[in-house]
């Protein structure tokens, strides 16, 4: 399996989970000259919820969320600021990370939300 097809199968399981807790998912692999958002929604509330995620199998190279980096948010930043300003959109959002593991198969999401501001 490649690395893009594994994200593709991580952003899935993302968007179910979101999906099931009642998110409404606007957009996904968003590209823009900083990079890409991997999902973006808005949750129950309707706040505006930039969606990192990262899927891992093997935990001894560390937690998902230690490779959202400060150089990794400030790109995701960027990007949020280009998507809303494309969408003429002045709103409060936030930022969260899908950690997904992958055991035996089976995929599980760890949802942190306000992982970083």
């Amino acid at each position: 399996m490649t690395a893009r097809s594994a994200g593709n199968r991580g952003e899935a399981a993302a968007a179910r989970w979101l999906r099931q807790r009642g998110y409404t998912l606007l957009a996904s692999q968003w590209r823009c000259r900083f990079g890409e958002l991997d999902l973006i929604a808005r949750d129950r509330a309707g706040l505006l919820c930039f969606v990192e995620v990262k899927l891992r199998g093997n935990l001894t190279v560390g937690l998902p969320r230690e490779y959202v980096d400060g150089r990794k948010q400030e790109r995701l930043r960027r990007a949020a600021a280009l998507y809303m300003s494309v969408r003429e959109l002045d709103e409060p959002a936030r930022f969260d990370v899908a950690e997904v593991y992958e055991e035996q198969g089976v995929l599980r999401v760890e949802y942190l939300e306000n992982a970083f501001e």
